[in-house]
């Protein structure tokens, strides 16, 4: 049995009385999906003992308001809240001009496995909305010095671009991943993070990943790099936002291409259905 199973899940409820789901599903579409597995990177703050060794998943995504109207809704998501030591690390959103980063007030439901929030601010015609969720859990399976994980993602919607990153804790060795990226999509930080690029992915898809280092280090890389994670209310947009900015930033300098020729695409399909 695989110890750590990813089904995400998304749906968008515009907050419009008349409106059902049916009716609004196509109004946000998902341009892109970004996300990052950080195996010991760093310790919940709030985490008392520090005996454990914790994954950081971190992913941020961006939809585009297809409608001519602007819009303001609510996003719910489910999320895996029984994995073992689940916890909530930041969520927020931007505006739309990337400018402000915004804490978002959430709900999670434990039980219904979701967490939903309304959106900061309207998303207008044509606009882009992104958003950042970090989340961690102790879902390692550890031997000794062997760390392993088994991730799976099963694609919620059809997605322009999904990109998935596996990032090498400080001081492990011998990194693999199965399967095996391409070679031209190892680029980000060196050979510490394994990337993945998948264009034009469907609903229902499925990609399925295992990953396994050795590490005696009990340490995670953001103490052994003096750079605790401290998320307080002053400090908490800026911390996360650095992690969210740095996941953004690498999807951007590696799809650049790619997302070029994707837009290039979708305005002649729109342009043919016009």
């Amino acid at each position: 049995m695989k110890k750590y199973l990813f089904f995400l899940s998304m749906f968008f409820v515009l907050m419009f009385p008349m409106n059902g789901y049916a009716e609004n599903q196509g109004v946000l579409s998902i341009e892109e999906l970004s996300i990052h597995i950080m195996p010991e990177y760093a310790y919940h703050p709030n985490d008392q003992k520090k005996d454990h060794a914790p994954l950081l998943i971190g992913y941020q995504g961006t939809m585009i308001n297809n409608s001519k109207v602007p819009q303001k809704g609510q996003i719910e998501i489910p999320l895996p809240t029984k994995e073992k030591n689940f916890r909530i690390g930041y969520i927020g959103d931007y505006s739309s001009n990337l400018s402000k980063a915004y804490k978002i007030e959430y709900v999670l439901d434990r039980e219904e496995k979701t967490i939903s929030w309304t959106t900061s601010e309207e998303i207008g015609p044509n606009e882009r909305y992104k958003f950042v969720i970090e989340f961690f859990t102790d879902s390692l399976m550890i031997k000794k010095e062997k760390k392993s994980l088994a991730y799976d993602f099963k694609s919620f919607a059809d997605i322009g671009l999904l990109h998935i990153s596996f990032t090498q804790p400080e001081k492990a060795k011998n990194m693999k991943l199965t399967p095996a990226p391409k070679e031209n999509q190892n680029h980000a930080e060196g050979d510490k993070t394994l990337s993945y690029l998948f264009q034009d992915v469907k609903a229902g898809d499925e990609k399925e990943f295992k990953m396994k280092y050795d590490r005696k280090e009990t340490k995670p890389t953001t103490e052994l790099n003096n750079n605790p994670v401290n998320i307080d209310e002053k400090k908490e947009t800026k911390n996360a936002t650095h992690l969210a900015v740095g996941a953004f930033g690498g999807v951007t300098v590696l799809s650049a291409g790619t997302m070029a020729i994707l837009l290039k695409k979708r305005k002649r399909k729109q342009s043919t259905g016009d």
